[in-house]
C-alpha cells in the first residue's frame, strides 16, 4: 500500500477509534490524543507487515486509552467537586435498533457507570457489547487469555444491567421533561417538572473548580427543587437556550452574551422519570463543545 493509502485507511478507521476511545476516557480531548497518538505509531510501524490493519489500530488505540485511563483515575482521585464526562454533540447512524445502543453507550449515566469498572474491564466490554468484537480478538487486544475476557465482561455487563443505565426513554418525552426543566428555569415555575420527577432523583455538576457548582450531588425531589428554585432560576433565566443532542440523547446549552454557561443532560429510569440532572459549567470542558461525529 502507498502512504496515502495508508493515510485513507486510517481516515476510515478514526470515527469508530474515536468513538472508543470517548467510551473508554470520558473526554473528547483524551480521545482525540489516544487517536493521535495510534496514528503516529501507525506512521512508525512496518505496515507491510500488518496483516489486518483494522484489528492492529484497535489495539493500538485501545492499549494507549488504558494507560490513559489509569492516569486519569489518579488524577480524578484529586478533582474538586464531582467529575462529569465531556458532554458532545452525537450523531448516530444505521437501522434503529443500533442508533438506539449506540445512543444508550454515549449517555452520561452510562460513562459514569464505566467509571466504576477497572480499565480492562471498561475496555473488554464496551469492545464487545458495543463493537461487537468477538472474544477471541478482545482477549488478544489486552493480552489475556480468552477465558479471563470472558469473565472481565461478564462481571461489566452484570454492573451495567443491575444499574439499568442503558434504557432509552422515547423521544415525545424527552421533549416534555426540556419543556418543563426550561418554565422552572427561566419562570421559576417548577410543578410542570415536579410531576416528571424520579422518586430517586439527584443533580450533578461538574465546575472542576473553576466556577461556581455544587459540590457534591444533591439527591430527593425537596432538594433538587429547592435548588433549581433558589439558584437555577435567578442565575439562568435570563440565558439563551439551544436544545442539542448530548451524549446520545436531548440536552441544552445555555448562552450568556455569546459564550457556553452551561450544559445539561438529563438521566431517565424504567418509568421514563426524570432520574438524573447532569450539569457541566467546567470551562475546560465546555470549550470543544461543538459539532462532532462520535460513532
Amino acid at each position: 500500500m502507498t502512504a496515502a493509502e495508508d493515510n485513507r485507511l486510517f481516515a476510515q478507521t478514526a470515527p469508530m477509534l474515536t468513538g472508543l476511545a470517548y467510551r473508554i476516557l470520558g473526554s473528547r480531548a483524551d480521545a482525540e490524543d489516544a487517536v493521535q497518538d495510534t496514528f503516529l505509531k501507525w506512521q512508525a510501524a512496518d505496515r507491510a507487515g500488518i496483516d489486518n490493519p483494522g484489528a492492529w489500530l484497535t489495539t493500538a488505540c485501545t492499549r494507549r486509552c488504558i494507560d490513559l485511563l489509569r492516569s486519569a483515575h489518579r488524577t480524578r482521585v484529586d478533582y474538586v467537586g464531582d467529575w462529569l464526562p465531556e458532554p458532545i454533540h452525537a450523531e448516530t447512524t444505521g437501522q434503529p435498533e443500533e442508533q438506539l445502543s449506540l445512543a444508550s453507550s454515549l449517555s452520561t449515566a452510562f460513562l459514569l457507570l464505566l467509571e466504576r469498572l477497572t480499565p480492562k474491564e471498561r475496555a473488554a466490554y464496551l469492545l464487545h457489547e458495543i463493537f461487537d468484537q468477538p472474544y477471541a480478538d478482545v482477549a488478544r487486544i489486552l493480552d489475556i487469555e480468552e477465558a479471563a475476557c470472558r469473565k472481565l465482561v461478564q462481571r461489566a455487563r452484570s454492573n451495567v444491567e443491575q444499574a439499568k443505565v442503558r434504557h432509552v426513554t422515547p423521544a415525545e418525552q424527552q421533549d416534555r421533561l426540556l419543556s418543563a426543566f426550561e418554565t422552572a428555569l427561566v419562570e421559576g415555575r417548577t410543578a410542570p417538572l415536579a410531576a416528571l420527577l424520579s422518586e430517586q432523583i439527584a443533580l450533578h455538576a461538574d465546575g472542576g473548580g473553576k466556577v461556581s457548582a455544587v459540590a457534591r450531588a444533591l439527591h430527593g425531589r425537596d432538594a433538587v427543587l429547592g435548588f433549581i428554585e433558589s439558584v437555577l432560576h435567578p442565575a439562568c433565566r435570563e440565558d439563551r437556550w439551544m436544545f442539542v443532542d448530548l451524549n446520545g440523547s436531548r440536552g441544552v446549552i445555555l448562552e450568556r452574551e455569546g459564550r457556553i454557561e452551561a450544559a445539561m443532560s438529563f438521566g431517565y429510569d424504567e418509568d421514563d422519570r426524570l432520574r438524573d440532572i447532569y450539569i457541566m459549567r467546567n470551562p475546560d470542558k465546555l470549550a470543544r463543545l461543538e459539532a462532532v461525529k462520535i460513532r
